[in-house]
Order: C-alpha cells, then sequence, then structure tokens
C-alpha cells in the first residue's frame, strides 16, 4: 500500500504546527513491556546525538492509531522508524505498509513465544513485495539504532 504525497500546503501546515525541530527516530513497541528491550536502542541513538521519540502503540489492538502514526511521522520530520516486536510482530509491517520512510523491525523474544524469538524474527523478514521492513537480530535493538545513524549520516558515537 503506498501513501498519497504529501502537498506543499500540508507540509507548510505541519510545519507551522511544529515550528522546532522534532525527533529523528520514531521507536515504537506493541506493549509497554517491551520498552526494557529498546532501551538500548535509545542509549545508542543518545550516543550519536540522534533525538528520538518512544511511544506504545499495538499493531493489533489499536491498527488505525499505529496507521495515523505512520502516515504522520515524516510530515512531523521523523526519518526512519524502529518497531519491537514479538510473536507474529505485525507492528513493523504495519508501519511499513503506511509510510515511505525506512522501517527497522526488531524481533523481541515473548514469554508466550514457543520459538524464542525465531517467530517474530520470521514475521519481520517475510514482508510481502511494496513493504519493505530492515530486520536486525533477535533482542538486538542496538543494531537498530546503529543501523538507523547510518541511513542519517550520523558517523558520531559508538
Amino acid at each position: 500500500m503506498s501513501t498519497e504525497p504529501v502537498t506543499e500546503a500540508q507540509a507548510q501546515a505541519v510545519e507551522d504546527a511544529f515550528p522546532e525541530q522534532g525527533p529523528l527516530v520514531g521507536i515504537l513497541v506493541g506493549s509497554d513491556s517491551d520498552r526494557p528491550a529498546m532501551e538500548a536502542a535509545m542509549e545508542e541513538l543518545d550516543a550519536h546525538g540522534i533525538s528520538w521519540e518512544f511511544n506504545v502503540l499495538s499493531a493489533h489492538r489499536n491498527p488505525r492509531a499505529v496507521a495515523e502514526y505512520a502516515s504522520a511521522a515524516s510530515l512531523r520530520g521523523l526519518r526512519v522508524l524502529i518497531a519491537g516486536a514479538g510473536l507474529a510482530a505485525a507492528l513493523p509491517g504495519v508501519l511499513a505498509a503506511h509510510t515511505e520512510l525506512p522501517v527497522i523491525g526488531v524481533p523481541l523474544r515473548a514469554t508466550m513465544s514457543v520459538l524464542d524469538g525465531l517467530d517474530a524474527l520470521l514475521a519481520i523478514v517475510q514482508m510481502p513485495p511494496g513493504v519493505p521492513v530492515a530486520c536486525v537480530g533477535v533482542d538486538n535493538s542496538r543494531n537498530a539504532a546503529v543501523l538507523a545513524a547510518r541511513m542519517l549520516g550520523s558517523r558520531g558515537g559508538g
């Protein structure tokens, strides 16, 4: 699914609504219990001097909010999205379906997983054609942040 191009008037309206430079990276998880697994990404982005925001949005419990977040992300100045997800790992794919921004998926181990994170890994790497999601190793949010920094052209930090 592709997104509609942003008109100049829409871009100006967003710029007027958000006059200060916002974060460059959006970090998302489907449940607040996944936040600890993403802290290495936050620390790595801080080490690179890259601003970020953190949100809890479930692709299963509130898909409309995920779609709205992804659709507006570039208008708000975000340039890369990092999504941590376990089990069926729908969040990275839903984000990628609603934005042209790069999406990096972080497969997470989950207590209910029978495959110790492999299920999430396979779900993230097997996106359909036209809905690309980069994928790092299981529970490796630090690598997601390093990749985001490289996408943004930052060479500082670790």
